[in-house]
């Protein structure tokens, strides 16, 4: 018999916090990268940033619904590892680009997505990577601003990630560890957002980053 899982709605309604935090992020940095990307890497990292908000508004979705006792819509809940993950891993790989690659007006390859696994861990481990990649690019824009602060903000909203997947292999269905896992995410969502608002109002739209031509 499938264990009963032990969301309540006031957990539920929490889990949107961590979400909001994260797209509140994503448009800033969308907005202030948008001039500093080719076409190809801000799509990917476009992509990837709104593929993670949607996929913990549809979880954060699911758990209000099944603390409701309105219905047990398990693909919400099942969909989130993989569309996170692979969010995140875009969103990685167009940051990384954009430092690493410098920037063409050309349009990369597309990335191809990874397998699917019946397991969670190719997915933790990818949103792992993703996220690392992105927090750690962030960090080096934020180097570039003299941002000191933010470059530690986005260090630590790497380590909560880190947190997060290791708490992704414990047992969810009790309540005490989705209240941990709960509150490392708000934790590290708002060490993210705060460190995206510092670049953001250090001159992130208006920093040079070196370009060549197709």
């Amino acid at each position: 018999m499938e264990a009963v899982k032990q969301f309540s709605v006031p957990m539920a309604l929490v889990d949107f916090i961590p979400v909001f935090l994260f797209g509140i992020s994503a448009v800033l940095l969308q907005r202030g990268l948008y001039n500093k990307m080719s076409k190809g890497a801000f799509a990917l990292f476009a992509a990837g940033t709104i593929n993670v908000f949607t996929a913990g508004l549809l979880k954060a979705l699911y758990k209000l619904l099944y603390a409701m006792n309105i219905c047990d819509f398990a693909p919400l809940n099942n969909m989130f590892f993989p569309v996170q993950s692979i969010g995140f891993l875009l969103a990685g790989i167009g940051v990384i680009a954009m430092l690493v690659h410098k920037q063409t007006e050309t349009v990369p390859a597309v990335a191809a997505a990874p397998a699917a696994f019946s397991g969670t861990f190719i997915f933790v481990t990818l949103m792992v990577l993703g996220f690392g990649f992105m927090n750690f690019g962030l960090a080096a824009v934020a180097k570039k601003l003299k941002k000191p602060v933010a470059v530690v903000l986005f260090c630590v909203s790497f380590v909560f990630s880190m947190m997060m997947g290791y708490l992704s292999s414990r047992n969810f269905e009790q309540a005490s560890m989705n209240w941990i896992a709960e509150g490392v995410n708000i934790l590290g969502q708002i060490a993210l957002l705060t460190a995206v608002c510092i670049i953001h109002k250090a001159g992130l739209k208006e920093l040079k980053l070196e370009k060549r031509s197709a």
